[in-house]
C-alpha cells in the first residue's frame, strides 16, 4: 500500500508527455471504480472540491467515492490534458452513467490538480454539470474498465 513518502510517478515537474501519462492512470483508476485504489493517488491530508463537497483526506475521499459509484451505474470516463505547469495539471473531462430509474446522463467537468514532490495530488478543485442523455446518445460503450487504448479521445469524440 503506498504512503505518502512514496514516490508515484510520474513525479513533477511534468513535461507534456508526463502530464498526459499522469492524467491517463488517472483515468484508468476511476474507471477502476475502486475507491480505495483511487485514494491512494492523493496524499493522506488531500483537499478536494468535488461539485458542492469539500473533503478532506483519504478517508473522506473513499467515502465521497463509494457513495458516488453506489449512485452512478454504468460508469464510464474520458480525461483529457487541458494545461499544465511544473506540478498543476488541469484536465476536461466527461463521464457517462446511469441511475437507478435507467436514466442515463452525460457529465462534463474540469479539475485542477495540485501535486506534491512524490506525485501524489495535494489539491482537486472540480466543476462538474450533469446533462440527461438518452441510451442511444451514449458515446462511451467499451466494456466497464479500462478504457481501450484504441478508443477516441474527448477530442476526437467531438465532446
Amino acid at each position: 500500500m503506498s504512503t505518502a513518502s512514496e514516490p508515484r510517478p510520474p513525479l513533477p515537474p511534468f513535461s507534456r508527455d508526463t502530464a498526459i501519462q499522469k492524467i491517463r492512470l488517472a483515468e484508468d483508476a476511476w474507471n477502476s471504480r475502486d475507491p480505495q485504489r483511487v485514494s491512494l493517488a492523493y496524499t493522506p491530508d488531500s483537499r478536494w472540491r468535488n461539485r458542492s463537497s469539500y473533503v478532506t483526506g483519504r478517508e473522506e475521499i473513499r467515502d465521497l467515492l463509494t457513495r458516488k459509484w453506489q449512485r452512478e451505474h454504468e460508469y464510464r470516463l474520458i480525461k483529457e490534458l487541458w494545461a499544465f505547469t511544473d506540478n498543476r495539471i488541469a484536465v476536461r473531462f466527461v463521464y457517462e452513467w446511469q441511475d437507478d430509474s435507467g436514466a442515463w446522463f452525460r457529465a462534463c467537468g474540469n479539475e485542477n490538480w495540485l501535486f506534491d514532490d512524490n506525485g501524489l495530488m495535494a489539491q482537486r478543485h472540480a466543476s462538474i454539470n450533469d446533462v440527461p442523455i438518452t441510451e442511444a446518445e451514449r458515446r462511451f460503450r467499451w466494456p466497464q474498465g479500462r478504457r481501450p487504448d484504441d478508443h477516441p479521445g474527448l477530442s476526437e469524440l467531438g465532446l
